[in-house]
C-alpha cells in the first residue's frame, strides 16, 4: 500500500529526531516516496544535510527560505503530501497543532494540510502528563489528528515513565493499520465474521528429537490473522510450531503434527464463515516412530525411513464444508500455476493463493511475498512483491467480494 505513496515527516526538536531517520528508511524501503520538513531546534539534533540525503529532497526549515522553485513553498509541499506524520512531536508543536498557530515552516505547512496527520508524541513524562498537554491531546484528537500514545519506558532524564517514543516497527505497524483504514473499506465486509486460519509448519517425528518439517516461519498466515482481526473479524489461528508474537484479539491453537492440526481445523470449521489453509502441512510421515533416539549404524550402513501420506486436510473439508470460503495455498518450485491450477481443481477449494518459495526473498522466512491468485472461472490475479501485510489485504480483499 505505500508503493509512491507521498509521506511528509514533520519533525520538530527532540532527544527522539536521530530515531526517525530509521523510521524514514522504513516507510522508503515500503516503496513510499518521502520528503522533510524540520523545524529549527529539530536541526540542533540532526543536521538537515541528513534528511536532504536520505530523502533525496530538499529540507525547508525558513518559512522564507526560497529553498525550491514553488512560489509558496509550504502550500506545494502540503499539496504533494498524501499522509503528514509528525516525529518525534513535541509538546509545543502540538498546542501549536490545537490552536491553529502558523509561526515557522512546519506549523504552517500542516495548516495548510487536508490529508490524515499522524502525530508521535515524546517528551518528559511530566510534561507528557500536564494537563495543558492532555488537553491539547484531546483537541488534536476531536480535529481528527491521529495521535499515536507514547511507550512508557527509560527517558533521556535517567528515569522512567511515560512520554518514551515508540519504536520504528510500532510507529510503522500503527500508522499501516489506520492507513489501510483510512483509505480502503474493501475488507469492511469481515466485520463480524468468523474467520479461520492456519500457520506454520507441521512437524512429523522420526524419533524423539528428529523430525520431518519445513522451512515456513508462519509470517503469511500471521499477517492474514492481523489483517482480518483488525477489520472486525473473530480469528481463530491455529498455529504449527511458530515463535512470532500472537496478534492482539486473536484466538490461538496451538498445533505441532498433521494429526493435530487436522482435529483442530475440524473441531473449527463448521462454524467458520471463511477458512484459509496458510500452514505449509508435511506430506509425508514415518510408519513407524521409534521412541529411542536412533544411533548412527555401522560406518558402511544406511538407514532406511518409510514413509506415508499424510491426511489430506483441505480436500477433507470437501465432505463436511457447507457454505464456507476455503482458500489453500500452493507453495511450488516449480510449475508454479500448473500446479496451483490442479490444486484448485482437486482440493475443493474456492481459492487458491500461489506462491514461488524457490525465490529466497519471497520464500519461507520472508518479510515479503509475490502471489498468483486463482479462482474458478475467472482471470488469474497477480500480486508483485510486496511485505506480507499488503499480500494479506489483498488476498482478504478477494475474498470479501464473496460475501453476500
Amino acid at each position: 500500500m505505500w508503493k509512491n505513496k507521498h509521506i511528509t515527516f514533520f519533525i520538530t526538536g527532540g532527544i527522539a529526531v536521530y530515531k526517525t531517520v530509521e523510521l524514514i528508511r522504513t516507510f522508503q524501503k515500503a516503496g513510499a516516496e518521502v520528503r522533510v520538513a524540520m523545524t529549527k531546534t529539530a536541526t540542533q539534533f540532526v543536521s538537515k544535510n541528513t534528511f536532504q540525503t536520505i530523502s533525496k529532497h530538499t529540507v525547508q526549515t525558513d518559512l522564507f527560505e526560497q529553498a525550491t522553485p514553488a512560489a509558496v513553498a509550504h502550500v506545494e509541499l502540503a499539496d504533494w503530501t498524501e499522509l503528514a506524520i509528525v516525529v518525534p512531536a513535541t509538546a509545543n508543536i502540538m498546542s501549536k497543532m490545537a490552536v491553529g498557530m502558523a509561526d515557522d515552516f512546519v506549523s504552517t505547512t500542516l495548516l495548510a494540510l487536508s490529508v490524515p496527520v499522524v502525530i508521535v508524541p515524546a517528551m518528559n513524562v511530566h510534561m507528557w502528563n500536564n494537563a495543558a498537554t492532555q488537553r491539547n491531546v484531546q483537541a488534536l484528537k476531536n480535529d481528527g489528528v491521529h495521535v499515536m500514545e507514547p511507550d512508557d519506558g527509560p527517558l533521556a532524564e535517567g528515569y522512567s515513565g511515560k512520554g518514551r517514543f515508540p519504536d520504528t516497527m510500532a510507529i510503522f505497524d500503527y500508522v499501516t493499520n489506520l492507513s489501510e483504514n483510512l483509505v480502503n473499506s474493501k475488507l469492511a465486509k469481515f466485520n463480524g465474521k468468523r474467520v479461520l486460519i492456519t500457520a506454520g509448519g507441521t512437524r512429523e517425528y522420526i524419533d524423539p528429537v528428529r523430525y520431518i518439517s519445513n522451512k515456513s516461519s508462519g509470517k503469511m498466515g500471521y499477517a492474514l490473522a492481523k489483517v482480518a482481526q483488525k477489520n472486525g473479524a473473530s480469528v481463530t489461528l491455529i498455529s504449527a510450531n511458530v515463535t512470532l508474537p500472537v496478534p492482539q484479539g486473536v484466538k490461538l491453537v496451538q498445533v505441532e503434527t498433521v494429526a493435530e492440526l487436522s482435529k483442530a481445523v475440524h473441531s473449527y470449521f463448521a462454524t467458520t464463515d471463511v477458512f484459509i489453509m496458510a500452514a505449509a502441512v508435511s506430506d509425508y510421515r514415518p510408519i513407524h516412530f521409534v521412541d529411542h533416539k536412533i544411533k548412527k549404524l555401522a560406518e558402511s550402513s544406511n538407514l532406511t525411513i518409510k514413509l506415508e501420506e499424510t491426511p489430506d486436510i483441505l480436500k477433507s473439508l470437501k465432505q463436511v464444508r457447507t457454505n464456507q470460503i476455503v482458500v489453500g495455498f500452493a507453495a511450488e518450485t516449480n510449475d508454479l500455476l500448473d500446479n496451483a491450477k490442479k490444486k484448485l481443481d482437486s482440493k475443493g477449494a474456492d481459492i487458491i493463493v500461489a506462491n514461488d518459495v524457490s525465490q529466497a526473498d519471497i520464500g519461507f522466512g520472508s518479510e515479503d511475498n509475490a502471489i498468483t491468485i486463482l479462482q474458478h472461472d475467472t482471470e488469474n490475479i497477480k500480486v508483485s512483491k510486496a511485505n506480507k501485510r499488503i499480500i494479506a489485504r489483498k488476498i482478504l480483499e478477494v475474498i470479501a467480494k464473496r460475501f453476500t
